[in-house]
């Protein structure tokens, strides 16, 4: 088998918008990516109490925001009101958390494409899949209908809120994240439906690389930062590389 499935997407993908120039998982974020020429983005989302699919990649909102606890214990009208810049710097103070209602309004205007991290709080495996994988064909339905825009690539290390989306909208394409090869990994792939997988990067090599391709899927890195190994693993034919670099590197296609 060769890799036949279409693949819109550009071959650099910035790292939470741009998490390190702009606090991460915002709308700063992906402003700062955009104006360095990024059209593609890797972001974290998670429900609210009350379901609100919202960007924020820890299940604790200590190291983002200026609240505590779990992200999934408020509601989102109390998240909204949440400070989820002035942890990076004072230029973002005040800036708000971000739903998933808000990028996409930002990359269907703009024209971007997305990877969208299903990142559930432990325990909301199933319903986080189910409920994103809804918003985003509400949101992205009628740009991919008109040939506007791709939709979403849906990933996770989470193989429940993976099989929760395909149930809920089949047709939307789904990748498998890993950081560690178990001996099952690409069967859960595969069980799923993936187009994809997404590999930590020290996990890839030249016959991994060839093996994966071989069997339909296409291949991904994160975060790859430096350039060498950039440049080793484009060698290796992967089809996407993800980067917190976004100042250092031009995104080419």
């Amino acid at each position: 088998m060769v890799v036949v499935t279409p693949w819109p997407y550009p071959t650099w993908i910035a790292h939470r918008g741009a998490g390190r120039l702009a606090p991460e998982n915002t709308l700063a974020a992906f402003r700062a990516g955009a104006a360095l020429g990024w059209r593609a983005f890797e972001c974290d989302v998670k429900l609210s109490a009350d379901g609100v699919p919202f960007l924020l990649h820890d299940d604790t909102l200590e190291r983002t925001t200026d609240a505590a606890g779990s992200a999934g214990n408020l509601n989102w009208a109390d998240l909204a009101r949440l400070d989820a810049g002035g942890w990076h710097g004072r230029l973002y103070a005040g800036e708000p958390p971000c739903s998933l209602d808000a990028i996409a309004a930002f990359c269907l205007r703009n024209g971007h494409l997305l990877n969208l991290e299903l990142k559930p709080v432990p325990g909301d495996e199933e319903r986080t899949g189910q409920v994103v994988a809804q918003a985003v064909r509400q949101r992205w339905g009628e740009a991919v209908r008109d040939g506007l825009s791709a939709w979403p690539l849906l990933s996770s290390f989470e193989p429940r809120a993976l099989a929760a989306a395909r149930e809920a909208v089949p047709e939307l394409p789904r990748a498998l994240l890993l950081d560690r090869l178990a001996p099952d990994c690409f069967d859960i792939a595969e069980r799923l439906d993936c187009v994809a997988v997404i590999l930590e990067e020290s996990l890839v090599h030249a016959d991994l690389v060839r093996t994966l391709h071989h069997d339909g899927l296409r291949v991904l890195a994160y975060t790859v930062n430096d350039a060498g190994r950039a440049d080793l693993l484009l060698d290796l034919g992967l089809d996407g590389l993800i980067t917190d670099a976004v100042d250092t590197f031009v995104p080419g296609p």
